[in-house]
């Protein structure tokens, strides 16, 4: 077989490791990688605007065992978990995930996993691009708390579109395929074992399958394949247009460990009022009295379409820079330019008119718009 991506582009040595998809997403033809958590993930097998319109019109199955699992158990897991977050977990049920955000001393947004919580002192976060490990490995230390703390034999991929419970349907019965947005089952698929969620990071009806046994993901991928056959499956990378249409943030491009949930529009994880103390606290109850002087907007960017930014592009107020462009990109069924911008807070107010310089095409002007662009209900996926 033939890779169709040159590795040697992008890797020297051992060091990034593969997922248990890897040979599979080279058999299908990823056509580029990037790097996350220290692994390679496929980003694209066609046009991405191809991917995209897949993805709403049909089902579309994509690798992301690059998300790894920090598995936290142990008499304290609890209360320690609670401790990372400012989501009171006392409202998460034994079989239910949460998205939440995990916060520094200062605030600061360390990483905004997907919990699951498996059993009363058992918990799964499902990373984000950081070192999440080597963190709580620290606040462990501290605490004097009785946790046990590792990364996990888990990889998920995703199954999602509008046709992903037929899909899900045909692999695991009608139990799962109707599982509630943000709950989950342990399943088995002809001796695979597997977690399956109502969960994904499209704004679409969609499902992750993390499979529990390394060894077993080209065949786990192959079954997948060939039940959403009849269905148009397709293998993707992340479409960053359809989660930009959702509101949905990258981290490390739309938040980071410089931004707090005020800032960024994840405050209704912050939960001020609960008994459980949670790393800060302080600093956050502070913000939430004083405000923000900055904030992430939606910005719709005029002129011709955009293509998806590589850097984080000035944006500027009477040729006063106010900030930047964190995600921007071309919606084709809402025909405009769209994204977000970090703006001094003073400028982020709805209808505000901004230049926004793109490298070598110059300046646009941009206008500040409500967020999310499509569904901000979440009705779609919770369909």
């Amino acid at each position: 077989m033939t890779a169709p991506f040159d590795l040697g582009l992008i890797q020297r040595g051992a060091r990034l490791r593969r997922t248990p998809f890897f040979e599979a997403t080279q058999r299908y033809g990823s056509k580029g990688y990037t790097v996350y958590n220290h692994m390679l993930f496929p980003i694209h097998f066609s046009d991405l605007e191809e991917e995209y319109w897949k993805l709403l019109n049909d089902v579309t199955i994509w690798d992301v065992g690059v998300e790894r699992q920090l598995e936290i158990t142990g008499p304290d897991a609890f209360k320690f978990t609670n401790l990372l977050t400012p989501r009171d977990l006392s409202e998460c049920k034994v079989g239910q995930g949460k998205y939440v955000v995990i916060t520094s001393p200062e605030g600061g947004i360390v990483n905004d996993p997907v919990l699951l919580r498996l059993g009363e002192n058992h918990f799964w976060l499902a990373l984000a691009d950081s070192d999440v490990l080597l963190w709580a490995l620290g606040v462990a230390y501290g605490s004097g708390m009785r946790v046990q703390l590792a990364e996990v034999d888990v990889a998920p991929i995703q199954i999602q579109g509008p046709k992903s419970k037929q899909v899900v349907r045909e692999l695991f019965g009608d139990s799962i395929a109707q599982l509630r947005y943000y709950y989950f089952n342990e399943a088995q698929l002809d001796g695979i074992p597997v977690v399956v969620t109502r969960t994904g990071w499209t704004g679409e009806v969609g499902f992750e399958v993390y499979l529990r046994d390394s060894s077993r993901g080209s065949e786990l991928w192959d079954k997948v394949m060939e039940a959403g056959r009849p269905f148009g499956i397709a293998p993707t990378g992340p479409s960053d247009i359809r989660r930009i249409e959702a509101g949905i943030l990258n981290y490390g491009a739309d938040m980071t460990l410089e931004d707090n949930p005020y800032q960024v529009g994840l405050d209704w994880m912050v939960d001020l009022d609960q008994q459980a103390d949670f790393i800060g606290r302080a600093a956050l109850e502070r913000i939430r009295a004083e405000g923000v002087k900055r904030k992430l907007v939606g910005v719709e960017i005029a002129g011709d379409r955009i293509e998806f930014n590589m850097t984080k592009w000035p944006v500027s107020v009477d040729g006063a820079q106010v900030g930047h462009i964190t995600s921007a990109i071309y919606s084709p069924r809402l025909q405009k330019n769209i994204g977000f911008a970090m703006l001094a807070a003073e400028h982020g107010e709805l209808g505000a008119g901004l230049t926004v310089m793109l490298p070598e095409r110059g300046p646009r002007e941009a206008v500040v718009i409500p967020k999310p662009f499509i569904d901000p209900s979440k009705e779609i996926p919770k369909g």
